[in-house]
């Protein structure tokens, strides 16, 4: 069994203490020469809770980190995965890219 270090799990308990699914969770630890790199994976479902509105409870998180990471000499990385199947780049149907002029005429219906 790996042992956890104090920022990977700090980051896992509070993490698991916001989401729905708390199994889902997982946290992986990186170190090399920019710092510590922990990568955050949890349930798609979940996703919002963690990146909050505007991303503002993922930058909370960071800033939490980086209090860990200072404690113990280290500089904090978080990179939060994006789920499988996840939702891609933000483009509803009215806002996909058109192939041709022709498309554009046709929709205006002249």
């Amino acid at each position: 069994m790996a042992t956890k270090f104090a920022d990977q799990e700090f980051l896992e308990m509070l993490v698991k203490a916001l989401v729905d699914n708390p199994s889902a969770v997982k946290v992986e630890r990186k170190v090399d020469e920019m710092g510590v790199l922990l990568t955050l994976t949890v349930d798609a479902a979940d996703m919002g809770t963690v990146i909050g509105r505007a991303g503002n409870t993922a930058k909370a998180i960071r800033s939490l980190l980086r209090v860990v990471g200072l404690r113990n000499n280290a500089r904090v990385n978080l990179k939060i995965e994006e789920p499988e199947g996840g939702r891609g780049p933000r483009m509803g149907p009215s806002m996909e890219r058109r192939t041709s002029v022709d498309d554009v005429v046709d929709d205006l219906k002249l």
